[in-house]
């Protein structure tokens, strides 16, 4: 099965402080169809030239040289979607990059107009991926929420997708992403039991103490429900959809924050995403969509 002949020849790209994916994204009878997906780990704390080579040599493996190519790519902010203007001053990770236009320097590599490249925030790519071929297809009010070493956060209402830019918003003693991230994780471990972690994946590993691990996993579900609800509430959530790596580990904690949930009256379904790295690949095109 292929992609439509009629329809446009497009890439879907998700790029992140380590990696890059691409692949063709078309529709087959209304359902989308990823091919000759491409992933590639890319150094991003180089300088400019040679992070836009590796992203270029990483999409040329799927445009195959092809001019007719609309790219649409994912990418975290800060970022300037609409000019393509890099605005991501973190150390190490596309530091170089800061204040340069990516959409002129990638357009001049690739050999195409401006105009065939539009970009697009992460986590609203994840969650329009979601909710145009996902788990949340069909629904009018969702949260999408990433976890890994930081925290994305997306919210759809009615036909509008948004960068949430909740890992900023006030929680606790701090912002929400001191206690929504791998970071956390880690503190905790040592502050609480003293042990160190390098992530989440030690904690599932066969020689690490199950007990501990299962304290972890359910504070941080507590944790997640707590932080949930003034938007679901506030919002009328139908579901919660989870993507990035810490997702993986979702029966661990998830429960916790169901169970968290309900001692307040709200019951909102939380799934893991359907798509997986899909899902911010289909989101990544869809600014060249008419929905």
């Amino acid at each position: 099965m292929g992609l439509n002949d009629s329809s446009p020849f497009r890439i879907g790209i998700d790029i992140g402080g380590t990696h890059i994916s691409a692949a063709k994204v078309g529709t087959v009878d209304r359902r989308f169809l990823i091919q000759d997906l491409y992933q590639q780990e890319v150094d991003t704390g180089l300088n400019a030239e040679s992070i836009i080579s590796s992203w270029t040599q990483a999409i040329s493996k799927v445009s195959e040289g092809r001019r007719d190519v609309q790219f649409g790519i994912s990418m975290p902010g800060p970022f300037d979607y609409d000019h393509g203007v890099s605005r991501i001053q973190v150390q190490g990770k596309m530091k170089a990059l800061y204040g340069l236009s990516v959409k002129d320097l990638l357009a001049e590599q690739l050999q195409v107009s401006t105009g065939q490249i539009k970009f697009i925030n992460d986590a609203e790519a994840f969650l329009t991926g979601e909710s145009l071929a996902g788990s949340g297809m069909g629904l009018d009010h969702l949260i999408g929420i990433t976890l890994g070493t930081g925290l994305g956060s997306a919210i759809k209402v009615q036909e509008v997708t948004k960068d949430a830019k909740l890992w900023t918003a006030p929680f606790r003693n701090g912002i929400a992403e001191d206690y929504l991230g791998t970071r956390w994780f880690v503190n905790k471990a040592f502050a609480g039991y003293g042990v160190q972690i390098a992530g989440v994946k030690d904690l599932l590993d066969s020689s690490f103490d199950p007990g501990i691990a299962q304290h972890l996993f359910e504070e941080f579900g507590r944790t997640l429900g707590e932080f949930l609800i003034p938007y679901l509430v506030r919002l009328q959530i139908q579901k919660v959809i989870l993507g990035g790596k810490i997702s993986q580990s979702a029966p661990r904690f998830v429960p916790a924050t169901l169970d968290y949930l309900r001692k307040f009256g709200v019951q909102v379904p939380i799934e893991v995403s359907h798509l997986g790295e899909n899902a911010a690949l289909i989101g990544a095109i869809s600014p060249f969509l008419n929905h």
